[in-house]
């Protein structure tokens, strides 16, 4: 179609106005475009894309596709408190792996996610009736918002949705609140898409980058959401999280890689993240567990390193030396002597400006329905489902068969810094792949999600809410030279949530306060939302 045709130029135009810049991403921080492929009202209007354009923009969003908005609240944030990844700087003195993030990184994942979210969804909501992209629209909502207030505990929401209103600030609901409406808003939209399977591709597959308008996909992804919204509330309320669980497996989850929710950019900024700033590497965490599981799946996920090593021949006792490719990470909290140092020394996420942006794979939803069967269900049906999780991470990460994987009782390794400093530490876990029937539920649940935390990388925000909400996997904590919390963070346990912004104090402090009595506690990183219930230990 012309006017589609018009659409993907508009798009590649925008994007491509945005210059590459291979450096830090905090050299213009005041200056990043939100978003490359945002386009006005005028434009839509002119094209006729109203709905369908805001969609895209919605799709964006869920977690945001703009590079630096994708560091900060994605790699800054989620990667650091849940496990993945570590800064290269040896200059940022304030950050969040450390508990003393600026003021302006504090911004980014509350304030410019809102500011990019509502004029999109509210302009939905305004410009149409038509029951479908309202529905897809309310599960876009869901998506992006339940990162928000798992970030945060409470947030606005509820007055949020009002299609009439421009203002960005609002009353906060509870965290368990937020829930409740998000729980209904999904099975209101999954509703309306089981009464509309037969609906034709065309309709929305031009601004479809996930799913090319197959709205029986939409239905998977919706439902899978609901699973893993459900189970992260099984020590706050297990009723619910039992009930809407069952819900969404009856209705229909992701199973195969194929019905994987990726979205598909134009141009994958966030590719010169790793490959041309080098801001960051991969944590000593994920390489200890892989390190010592010899996980195959290395070679498709991280780049090498190149290491000498001595090597003595036992025959003839004559030593040699070689070179090897290994696999090297950096403690979280540290912040090396010199970056170019760990660039040199560290192994790097493997990407390229092509690839999609995972939001749920099939693995993640086999791990939930494992785990689902644990508490509910049978040891048997999760030992199985447990299997089909790390088949199917191996399935979509190319690493052939899991079978020797699954089989061999390799455990975490130690780590050893490779920076030739004081951060190495011994193995926090001895937990293997290999399922047994006989273990009890603790140790089976610890080996359900180790395994979860691996498969769904690089979604560094459900990486830290499922060690918030289980404690596995179990974590190296932040040194006790390199912690800036003032006290604010027991280090055992790490971050359990972000604060709000110096804007919302600012702009709308009324409700900002009152969101602090409803989170039960201070305004800290080491203050529990609401359901993180889980006993520490």
């Amino acid at each position: 179609m012309k006017g589609n045709q018009s659409f993907i130029m508009m798009r590649l135009l925008l994007a491509f106005a945005v210059v590459t810049v291979a450096t830090s991403c905090l050299d213009n921080f005041d200056e990043y475009n939100h978003n490359p492929n945002e386009t006005t009202d005028e434009e839509l209007e002119r094209d006729n894309y109203n709905v369908g354009a805001k969609l895209t923009l919605l799709q964006n969003e869920v977690i945001p596709t703009e590079e630096h908005l994708y560091q900060f609240t994605e790699i800054l944030a989620g990667d650091a408190y849940g496990g993945y990844a570590e800064s290269t700087s040896d200059s940022w003195e304030t950050k969040f792996s450390t508990f003393n993030p600026s003021a302006d990184w504090l911004k980014a994942p509350f304030v410019d996610v809102l500011t990019d979210t509502y004029p999109a969804y509210r302009g939905i909501r305004r410009v149409t009736e038509d029951e479908v992209p309202l529905a897809l629209a309310d599960i876009l909502r869901v998506a992006i918002m339940h990162r928000l207030t798992d970030q945060y505990g409470p947030i606005p929401y509820s007055e949020m949705a009002d299609p009439n209103s421009e203002a960005l600030t609002a009353i906060y609901d509870t965290q368990q609140e937020v829930y409740t409406k998000m729980f209904e808003e999904l099975d209101a939209a999954i509703a309306v898409l089981n009464a509309n399977t037969s609906l034709s591709t065309e309709a929305f597959g031009d601004y479809d980058q996930v799913y090319a308008g197959n709205i029986s996909k939409w239905i998977l992804f919706a439902n899978s959401l609901k699973l893993r919204m459900a189970m992260r509330l099984v020590y706050a309320d297990e009723t619910t999280a039992r009930t809407k669980a069952a819900e969404a497996i009856a209705g229909g989850v992701i199973e195969t890689n194929a019905d994987n929710a990726k979205f598909q950019p134009t141009l994958n900024r966030t590719a010169m993240i790793w490959n041309d700033w080098q801001d960051h590497v991969i944590s000593a965490d994920l390489i200890s567990y892989m390190n010592g599981y010899e996980d195959p799946r290395r070679a498709k996920m991280f780049t090498t390193v190149t290491v000498t090593e001595t090597v003595r021949d036992e025959t003839t006792g004559q030593q040699t030396t070689v070179e090897k490719e290994v696999f090297q990470g950096l403690r979280i909290g540290v912040t090396p002597a010199s970056a170019a140092d760990a660039k040199a020394k560290c192994s790097f996420p493997i990407g390229a400006d092509t690839d999609p942006f995972l939001r749920m794979n099939a693995a993640e939803v086999a791990f939930l329905k494992a785990e689902y069967q644990l508490r509910w269900g049978t040891m048997s049906e999760a030992g199985a489902l447990y299997k089909k999780g790390v088949e199917l991470s191996f399935e979509e990460r190319g690493a052939g068969s899991a079978a020797a994987y699954l089989a061999a009782a390799a455990k975490p390794a130690a780590y050893t810094d490779p920076l030739g400093g004081t951060y190495s530490f011994a193995a926090q876990s001895t937990i293997t792949p290999v399922w047994s029937d006989e273990d009890d539920a603790e140790t089976a649940l610890e080996r359900i999600i180790t395994q979860k935390w691996i498969a769904i990388f690089p979604l560094g925000n459900e990486a830290w809410a499922e060690y918030r909400r289980t404690g596995y996997p179990r974590l190296a904590p932040v040194p006790e030279d390199c912690d800036k919390s003032g006290g604010t963070v027991t280090l055992q346990y790490g971050a359990r949530r972000i604060q709000y912004p110096s804007e919302e104090y600012a702009e709308n402090n009324a409700n900002v306060l009152d969101a602090i009595q409803k989170l039960g506690g201070a305004d800290i990183a080491g203050t529990r939302v609401w359901w993180d219930k889980k006993p520490l230990n």
